[in-house]
């Protein structure tokens, strides 16, 4: 009777991590959209992008709203992209990945679903900005570094220390490593190519993601996106005759992967 109960328990909180997954999602939603056209993520309220009314909020219900509503706007009935609500679905699955993986110790203090949520929300926006606009927004990079040094100070367990100063350190190393290798990459590709081969936003994207995990998967991450991006590069470059190709996506899925898995692909390696 006592499992059966906690393990009703249990359904019950991942359900509602999923929920709230999906009400963070549609935020995330508001920042893809608004901060390429660097306006605020508070106000106006939502709206729709064709006509400008101001959307009701039953029209606002993640998911449940774009199926009720056809994925047309209730007033001017153009088209609303499907991406809102593969963002809320997509953001709500990560975090309750995160929860079942980390949050489920909810007296072990280290900060890891907390962290790694944070980090996994910066995925999101960034990878979905730099697919359409090739950019990955500055609050993101530098916002994202200073949650990663923070939290890394405030939970050392983050980067596996019990000091807050080791924590500390460690993060900023993991910032430094994710920043420069892309920048070396970078430099080396101008020399070769004769044109800029990484973007600066590159380059302060994976000095955050160093920032949340420290040296050892920021350099993890740096030799396994080239795999995600060549395959999806050679394919737009062939198909779509593509001169630039967003590299962020590659380094938010390669991110993911190690996140969940850096541990044991370094064990099968070393």
């Amino acid at each position: 009777m006592c499992l059966n109960l906690n393990l009703n328990l249990v359904k019950y909180m991942i359900l509602s991590v999923f929920i709230i997954g999906l009400i963070i999602g549609s935020f995330l939603n508001v920042c893809i959209y608004r901060m390429p056209k660097e306006e605020s993520i508070v106000k106006p309220r939502s709206h729709c992008p064709e006509c400008k009314k101001t959307i009701y909020w039953y029209d606002n219900i993640p998911v449940l709203s774009y199926l009720l509503l056809g994925g047309k706007c209730r007033f001017c009935k153009s088209k609303i992209s499907p991406r809102y609500m593969v963002v809320e679905v997509l953001t709500a699955a990560l975090i309750t990945l995160s929860f079942m993986q980390w949050g489920m110790r909810p007296f072990a203090g280290d900060g890891k679903f907390l962290a790694y949520s944070i980090l996994l929300c910066c995925l999101i926006v960034a990878t979905f900005v730099d697919f359409k606009f090739q950019i990955i927004p500055d609050e993101i990079s530098y916002g994202g570094m200073a949650a990663g040094v923070i939290l890394s100070s405030v939970y050392p367990q983050l980067q596996n220390q019990a000091i807050w100063y080791m924590g500390l350190l460690n993060s900023v190393k993991g910032l430094l490593a994710g920043g420069l290798s892309i920048y070396a990459i970078g430099v080396v590709g101008k020399f070769i190519f004769k044109k800029d081969a990484m973007g600066g936003g590159d380059v302060k994207f994976l000095a955050m993601i160093g920032a949340f995990l420290g040296l050892k998967f920021a350099i993890l991450i740096f030799f396994i996106a080239p795999f995600f991006g060549a395959v999806v590069g050679i394919i737009m470059k062939i198909k779509y005759k593509a001169e630039v190709i967003p590299y962020g996506p590659y380094l938010s899925l390669a991110t993911i992967v190690v996140l969940f898995w850096g541990e044991k692909i370094l064990g099968y390696l070393f």
